[in-house]
């Protein structure tokens, strides 16, 4: 989905369009294994729960292992 469609459509875009602080950039095409850690609710609130930050750097500090956060969306 291409997100300029969506961004004026929830509260702090910058939510979701990352480079957030000590985010982990690791390449898509060369990572064996991905994972994607789903939140059911949004950044703020995923960020808080300490279980989310630790197997995202855990999973990530592992070479062949690539691991993406995705949060609900808050709309307006």
């Amino acid at each position: 989905m291409n997100l300029d469609r969506i961004l004026h459509r929830v509260q702090k875009p910058a939510r979701y369009t990352g480079g957030e602080w000590n985010a982990v950039i690791k390449d898509w095409e060369s990572t064996p294994l991905r994972v994607v850690l789903s939140y059911p609710d949004t950044y703020e609130i995923g960020m808080s729960n300490m279980a989310l930050p630790i197997l995202y750097e855990l999973l990530n500090n592992q070479p062949d292992v690539l691991a993406e956060r995705v949060f609900t969306p808050w709309w307006i």
